[in-house]
């Protein structure tokens, strides 16, 4: 049971997200309107070191006029694989680069209004090298241990960084 779009109208396209608007048939035959933002997808990276201390960012979002404690992440450039971009992000984010790289999980950021789709890596083995910062980020590394995971969790206020952890936790847990 499925919508019908009717019709399509890009309202507005920017450099991250696109704006569509569309007049669709639902299943019971009624018209109506919905407004879908299109982006990219990206990548999160949880990236753990051998002690158990998640290297996380900290950085002013402005869509809630707040700095917030995040996991590094980034937008996918077209065409390009989620693992690259995964290893490319910790790089500009942190300086980091992982010699191991594991695909935790893909999910959609908020399916009832965009097509964002994140995909989730746990990242070890990690050597420091240098920095290569977006020249639009201002990012301050900062180090916490995930365990006590309650205690993480408490600090942190975006839902990327909340599943990526859980799962990274889940999956170094797992192990022992």
């Amino acid at each position: 049971m499925n919508n019908r779009i009717l019709s399509s109208e890009y309202v507005y396209k920017g450099r991250v997200i696109r704006l569509r608007v569309d007049q669709v048939e639902l299943p019971d035959g009624h018209r109506t309107i919905r407004e879908v933002m299109e982006h990219p997808g990206a990548a999160v990276i949880v990236p753990v070191d051998g002690e158990g201390t998640v290297h996380l960012v900290r950085q002013y979002r402005d869509a809630i006029g707040q700095q917030l404690l995040e996991v590094p992440a980034g937008k996918l450039d077209p065409g390009e694989d989620p693992a690259d971009c995964a290893r490319r992000e910790l790089r500009e984010e942190l300086g980091l680069t992982a010699g191991k790289l594991i695909r935790l999980t893909a999910f959609y950021s908020s399916p009832g209004f965009c097509d964002e789709i994140l995909h989730v890596f746990l990242a070890e083995e990690l050597t420091h090298g240098e920095e290569d910062s977006d020249h639009e980020e201002f990012i301050e590394p900062e180090q916490r241990p995930l365990d006590p995971l309650p205690e993480l969790l408490q600090e942190l206020r975006d839902g990327k960084s909340i599943i990526g952890v859980m799962l990274a936790h889940r999956e170094l847990a797992g192990r022992g």
